[in-house]
């Protein structure tokens, strides 16, 4: 049966989504009771509200349940779906094997985050402190891990360095200025305001998402409804290796909900926020949706501006426009409860990515016309 998932591509994708959150949902469990042996807890921020002071020593990491259950169930359904040679034309197997690569860079794009952000994880419990690494740290592995994703998607996969404005035909292009050199036999390209626009945007998200890790739930939800999304746009633009990773991020976000939502027996820790917002991001990059991104993950965007916000009129006014940043935390302190402001965010979150779906479908036909 496995041999002949070439022929159901809708079925691959639920497939994918199903097998992850079963294998999250069963691996989760000894885990946590791992976790707890080796008293690898949360470190609350003694600035917060008061309410979390509560969800100390809570068990942590829960990061890597997901991204190990991601790369072992989009590798293994990879390999079984693949199309046979014998049955495919030239053009179609060249074309599977280039939406792989761009599938393999999105996850070693989110592995390489996540083990950034595991090694933050690790220093918080080593060192009993809610910061981790030092934030120059963080921020220099992250830019070098953006780079080098932007340059592979450019030379690997060959994406274009043009940016496609939402809903148009105008593109903009951020190749005009690339250098070209060769490197054992290959010619390499490096568009440098394309790299600088990727980086940027992996490092904003990956630090987006992990701002909004910060209610039981909300992250792992929203980033669901957003990987959604990502597998209808790949499936619809015949690239099904990375519909199958979008679809297996939303499935390990479900199992992983399981046990992290209100009152969380785990937290997906910076291990699982920044991988995964380094997903995110990647898979803006591969689908060509860079510019729909701020629309996609509008919630991780306002979080984002919520504390540089905040920080800004704090140092030029003394003053605090939100009573606490990122902004979940302000509705909090208004005496929403936790689980309300979660479930809003989702809606809001859902509604920004029905409308981006919106966009997206009006520009594919337009394109198509």
């Amino acid at each position: 049966m496995l041999t002949k998932l070439a022929e159901y591509p809708t079925f691959q994708v639920f497939l994918a989504l199903a097998a992850a959150v079963a294998l999250v949902g069963l691996l989760t469990p000894p885990f946590i009771r791992l976790l707890n042996h080796r008293q690898v807890g949360q470190q609350v921020r003694a600035d917060g509200p008061a309410g979390h002071l509560k969800k100390q020593g809570t068990p942590t990491m829960g990061g890597v349940v997901i991204l190990l259950v991601v790369a072992l169930v989009f590798a293994s359904l990879t390999y079984w779906a693949a199309p046979s040679a014998a049955n495919s034309s030239l053009i179609k197997l060249m074309n599977y094997s280039l939406a792989v690569r761009a599938a393999v860079l999105v996850l070693v794009t989110t592995l390489a985050c996540g083990l950034l952000g595991m090694i933050d994880d690790l220093e918080k419990v080593a060192y009993e402190r809610s910061l981790g690494l030092k934030a120059r740290a963080k921020i220099i592995g992250q830019i070098l891990i953006a780079l080098c994703s932007a340059i592979v998607a450019i030379n690997w996969v060959h994406i274009s360095p043009k940016l496609q404005l939402p809903a148009t035909r105008i593109y903009l292009n951020l190749g005009v200025v690339t250098t070209r050199f060769s490197l054992f036999g290959t010619t390499v390209q490096l568009p440098w305001f394309y790299l600088a626009f990727a980086v940027f945007m992996i490092v904003a998200l990956s630090n987006s998402v992990n701002l909004t890790d910060g209610l039981d739930g909300l992250a792992a939800g929203i980033v669901t409804i957003v990987m959604i999304l990502f597998a209808v746009v790949a499936y619809a633009q015949d690239s099904l290796p990375v519909s199958l990773l979008a679809g297996t991020i939303a499935g390990a976000c479900i199992g992983f909900l399981w046990y992290n939502s209100h009152p969380a027996d785990i937290f997906m820790g910076d291990t699982g926020s920044l991988g995964l917002g380094g997903a995110v991001a990647a898979l803006a990059m591969v689908t060509k949706t860079e510019l729909l991104l701020p629309l996609i993950g509008g919630v991780f965007v306002a979080e984002a501006l919520s504390v540089i916000i905040q920080v800004l009129v704090y140092k030029g006014c003394k003053k605090r426009v939100f009573k606490m940043a990122p902004i979940h935390h302000h509705f909090e302190m208004l005496g929403w409860s936790e689980m309300k402001v979660m479930i809003r965010f989702w809606i809001i979150a859902g509604s920004f990515v029905a409308l981006g779906f919106v966009i997206f479908f009006f520009q594919l036909k337009r394109l198509g016309a």
